[in-house]
């Protein structure tokens, strides 16, 4: 029987010594170490992801305050210019004066005005109180001459007829007169009468005839009584009617006063406009705060339409954080908020006051006109406003540039 030879394992040779052995060591541990960097940079993300929760950043924040620009009301000459630049000023500080001298002349020109027209409106009133009683005056004067006329003429229609009546009788006696003078004379021929009695009769006769001529004057003077009392009432009743318009004449006068008071009123309103043009030339500070941007100098011609400084009020300052549209949703009014100005080291504390109603864009000079040419979708940004609680003994300045980290949970 053969023998077996016994099969023996090769054992793996040694690593040889040299400079290869540090590379398979290496990549013995690369795995280890690749392990440990993905848990590292897990912990990170984990502790960048937990720390930014409930956090909206950003560093597109700057510091804003109330700035009122200061410039003239009226066109005008500086005279003075009382304040400099970063001087601190109160509310009511003098801090420019114009040349007055034409808002001078233009005030005592419109108090001379005022004054004339207080006058036109004495004499209207005057004139009211003088028309009231003056037409009823006339009126009742007029009224009285109607009826004094109406009296005339029937007075003057009784001398008529008694004129009337004394003709009718003269003309009998003359009838009479001359039928005895004729008798007489019959009996003179006859021899029966005397010539005293036919003179007698001549006389009567004589007589009769002037009474019959006097009677038909006072006819004749009655009839042209009649005709001047006719034209006497006529113009009685003329009066009458005019004097009768005593209504219209007060209104109108009325008028004439209402007029007046209206130019009067007119004419204070001209001299307030004077005064507060006169009052104009000292242009004075409306907050308190710091005086900067000042641009006018004495002897500058300055009109409403140039500012002439700016005055800040540093005691009452916030910042305004233009954060991105896609952080707005959990934004709200009320919520804490960290402020790290660049100016100085260390948070300051506050809470967002409001949201703007509209992206920064949109109120821009010149807002985008999306409908127009090649449209590229930009994240708009939305100004919050961020009052401060805690300065920390800080003045802050407008345009400080800040990072505002604001809590929404």
């Amino acid at each position: 029987m053969a023998s077996v030879t016994p099969i023996r394992e090769d054992k793996a040779s040694p690593l040889p010594a040299g400079p290869e052995a540090p590379t398979a060591t290496k990549r013995r541990r690369a795995p280890f170490v690749v392990a440990g960097l993905l848990v590292v940079a897990g912990g990170v993300a984990t502790y960048i992801y937990v720390s930014r929760l409930g956090k909206e950043k950003t560093d597109d924040a700057q510091v804003d305050a109330h700035v009122s620009s200061v410039a003239a009301r009226v066109a005008g000459q500086v005279k003075r210019v009382l304040v400099s630049d970063n001087q601190e000023v109160k509310p009511g500080d003098l801090l420019v004066e114009l040349d007055d001298r034409d808002q001078q002349v233009k005030l005592h020109s419109a108090r001379s005005d005022l004054d004339e027209r207080n006058a036109q409106l004495d004499i209207a009133q005057t004139e009211l109180a003088l028309t009231e009683k003056t037409a009823k005056a006339n009126l009742a004067v007029a009224q009285g001459a109607i009826a004094q006329a109406a009296a005339i003429t029937g007075t003057t229609a009784a001398q008529i007829d008694q004129a009337k009546a004394d003709i009718a009788a003269a003309e009998s006696r003359k009838q009479l007169t001359r039928l005895e003078l004729e008798r007489a004379e019959r009996l003179r021929k006859l021899g029966a009468a005397p010539q005293s009695e036919i003179d007698a009769r001549v006389a009567a006769d004589t007589q009769a005839d002037a009474a019959l001529a006097q009677a038909q004057a006072r006819l004749a003077s009655a009839l042209a009584n009649r005709s001047n009392s006719s034209g006497t009432e006529v113009s009685a009743r003329g009066r009458l009617l005019a004097a009768a318009t005593v209504d219209e004449q007060v209104a109108s006068a009325r008028a004439k006063v209402a007029l007046a008071a209206a130019r009067v009123a007119s004419g204070k309103a001209a001299v307030e406009r004077a005064e507060l043009e006169l009052d104009y030339t000292k242009l004075r500070s409306e907050i308190a705060g710091t005086v900067t941007k000042r641009m006018v100098e004495p002897g500058q011609g300055v009109s409403p339409d140039r500012a002439l400084m700016a005055i800040v009020d540093l005691s009452d300052t916030w910042v305004i954080a233009n954060v991105k549209e896609t952080q707005l949703a959990d934004i709200k009014a009320g919520q804490p908020a960290e402020v790290e100005v660049d100016s100085f080291t260390g948070a300051m504390t506050g809470h967002v006051d409001s949201v703007a109603a509209g992206t920064g864009s949109r109120f821009s000079l010149l807002p985008a006109e999306n409908a127009t040419g090649n449209f590229i979708k930009v994240t708009q940004r939305v100004p919050v406003k961020i009052k401060i609680d805690d300065r920390r003994g800080h003045l802050l300045r407008p345009g400080m540039s800040a990072e505002v980290v604001i809590h929404t949970r």
